[in-house]
C-alpha cells in the first residue's frame, strides 16, 4: 500500500526534534498521512533508535517502521551554526515536535519564544515526563516511570504478584497519540482564527492518569484504591481470560446484560442467565467469584475452537489470544491491509504493520521505510536556501552531516 499522493496532511511540515519512542511515534502517525516530517538528528550515530531490538545489517527494524516516511537531515544542535538551521527550518513549519528534557532547548536558544518569533504560527508540541512545569519539570522521565505514576502499573498484574508492564512501550505510545490529538486541535485553531501559535504540552505521566477512568472519583467518594486483578476487568462482570482443555487461554467478554443470559444459556447454566442476582452489571460484580468459576469449569472441558465456535453461535465477545505468529496469518488483518508488504534498502522483503486509523477519501499509507542517517541533508538545506558551498562549509565544521540520496529527497 502506497501513500496517496494526497493525504490530510498533505501540506503540513513537520520538523521532529524527538529520539526513540514518543516524539518519533507522533511524527511517524502524522507522515503516513501525508504531512512532511523532517527528523534532525544528531550526526554520528543519529537517533539511538536506530541501535534498539532486533538489527538487520546494523539497524534496527523498529527504526525502519519508526521512521517511515520521514526525510532525515543531520544537524549538531550544540553548535551555533546547527541551531541556524533549525531556525530556517521552524520558519516555514507547520509544527515541531520535540521530546527533551524541559530546559533544553531554551539553553540552545531554540525555545518556544525565540521561535515563536520567527514563526508565529508554530504549533510547538513539546512531550517530556513531566511537563514543562511544576516540581518536577526537570526529572528525567521515561514511559516507564510515566506508566507508574499516572496509575498504570499499580493496577496490572495478578493480585499476589509484583506490579507488572505491558510488554510495549505504552507509556510512550499513549503520549504521542495525545501529541498528535493536540497537534492538530491546535493547528484547526489556527485555521478557524481563534488562534495563532501555541505549545502543546505533553506529559507521559499524564498521557497514562488520562486512560484511568474512574480511578480518581471512586477512592475519593469512597475511599476505593483499585489495585491488580489479574485478567479480569475490575467492576465489570464477567470479563476475564479462561483456561481452555488444551492449556491456552480464551477472553470471554459477557458483561451486557443480554450478553450475559445468552452466554449462560450456552454454556448450559440457564439457571443463571434468569437468576434475578445477576440481571444487572452490579449485581454479578458482587458475585463475579462464582460467574468466573462457572464459566472456566465450562470452558476447561473443551477445546479452544469449541469454546470459540460456541460463544460466536450464541453471539457472545470473545477470543483467542494472539502471538505475532497468529496476528500475521490472520484473515482479518490481511483483508484490511494491516500487515503491509515492504522491502529494506538491501532488496530484503519484509513485513510491516499497516497505518490506522482508516479514512475512506484521504488514507494514509506508506512511501518508504526509516532513511539513512542524514539521507536528506542536502535536498532539504537547499531548499532552505543554503547553497553548495554553505552546504560544504557546515558539513566541514560538523554543523551537519550529509548521507546517501535516496526515495522522497525531494524537499
Amino acid at each position: 500500500m502506497e501513500r496517496p499522493a494526497e493525504g490530510p496532511l498533505t501540506g503540513i511540515r513537520v520538523v521532529e526534534l524527538g529520539n526513540l519512542i514518543a516524539a518519533p511515534f507522533a511524527a511517524r502517525l502524522m507522515a503516513e498521512f501525508g504531512a512532511e516530517v523532517i527528523k534532525v538528528e544528531a550526526p554520528g550515530e543519529g537517533d539511538p533508535l536506530r541501535k534498539w531490538r532486533k538489527l538487520h545489517e546494523g539497524t534496527s527494524l523498529w527504526w525502519y517502521l519508526q521512521s517511515r516516511n520521514k526525510k532525515s537531515v543531520a544537524v549538531n544542535m550544540r553548535l551555533p551554526e546547527g541551531q541556524e538551521v533549525v531556525r530556517r527550518l521552524v520558519r516555514d513549519a507547520d509544527v515541531l515536535i520535540e521530546n527533551f528534557r524541559p530546559g533544553t532547548l531554551e539553553r540552545w536558544g531554540l525555545g518556544w519564544e525565540a521561535l515563536k518569533a520567527i514563526n508565529p504560527n508554530l504549533v510547538m508540541v513539546r512531550i517530556s515526563g513531566f511537563g514543562q512545569d511544576g516540581p518536577y519539570r526537570e526529572r528525567p522521565g521515561f514511559g516507564a516511570v510515566g506508566e507508574a505514576m499516572g496509575g498504570m502499573r499499580f493496577t496490572t498484574g495478578e493480585p499476589d504478584r509484583p506490579p507488572a508492564r505491558t510488554g510495549i512501550s505504552i507509556g510512550d505510545s499513549l503520549a504521542a497519540l495525545h501529541a498528535v490529538m493536540g497537534a492538530l486541535m491546535a493547528l484547526l485553531a489556527i485555521k478557524s482564527g481563534r488562534s495563532g501559535g501555541q505549545v502543546v504540552d505533553v506529559s507521559l505521566y499524564e498521557s497514562v492518569f488520562n486512560m484511568m477512568e474512574s480511578l480518581v472519583p471512586e477512592y475519593d467518594l469512597f475511599d476505593f484504591v483499585r489495585a491488580r486483578s489479574g485478567g479480569s476487568l475490575p467492576g465489570i462482570a464477567p470479563s476475564n481470560s479462561y483456561p481452555t482443555a488444551e492449556g491456552s487461554y480464551v477472553i470471554v467478554a459477557g458483561n451486557g446484560d443480554g450478553i450475559f443470559r445468552r452466554l449462560m444459556t450456552a454454556i448450559g447454566r440457564e439457571d443463571l442467565a434468569t437468576d434475578p442476582r445477576l440481571a444487572s452489571n452490579d449485581g454479578r460484580v458482587a458475585h463475579v467469584e462464582e460467574i468466573d468459576g462457572t464459566i472456566a469449569a465450562w470452558t476447561s472441558r473443551h477445546s479452544l475452537d469449541e469454546v470459540t465456535a460456541a460463544l460466536d453461535r450464541a453471539e457472545v465477545p470473545n477470543g483467542r489470544i494472539y502471538s505475532v505468529a497468529d496476528i500475521v496469518a490472520d484473515p482479518q488483518y490481511l483483508a484490511r491491509d494491516m500487515i503491509l508488504p515492504s522491502t529494506l534498502p538491501d532488496g530484503t522483503p519484509v513485513k510491516m504493520p499497516g497505518v490506522v486509523p482508516k479514512l475512506s477519501q484521504t488514507p494514509g499509507g506508506l512511501s518508504w521505510l526509516g532513511p539513512k542517517l542524514g539521507e536528506h541533508t542536502a535536498p532539504v538545506l537547499a531548499a532552505l536556501g543554503y547553497g553548495t558551498e554553505e552546504i560544504e562549509a557546515l558539513v566541514a565544521s560538523g554543523a551537519v552531516a550529509k548521507g546517501d540520496a535516496a526515495p522522497g529527497d525531494a524537499a
